[in-house]
């Protein structure tokens, strides 16, 4: 990972962190930062135009259900 990937997730990560409650847990924190990953991942996805439509994965599922 380059610096600049680096540095955006190390201000994400304590932009995160300073939005939980003093009380958070640290299952909390760790579940917020990785939910925060897991949107950030699915658009970036979605932004580089690398998902497959509805009809595609339909085909793919029927050719494998029928290949068994």
């Amino acid at each position: 990972m380059n610096a600049t990937l680096n540095t955006a997730a190390k201000f994400a990560a304590r932009d995160t962190i300073d939005s939980l409650p003093d009380s958070a847990s640290w299952d909390e924190v760790l579940y917020r930062l990785y939910i925060r990953q897991k949107i950030e991942s699915g658009l970036a996805t979605a932004e580089s135009s690398r998902l497959v439509g509805t009809e595609t994965v339909r085909e793919q599922w029927n050719q494998t259900r029928n290949a068994s």
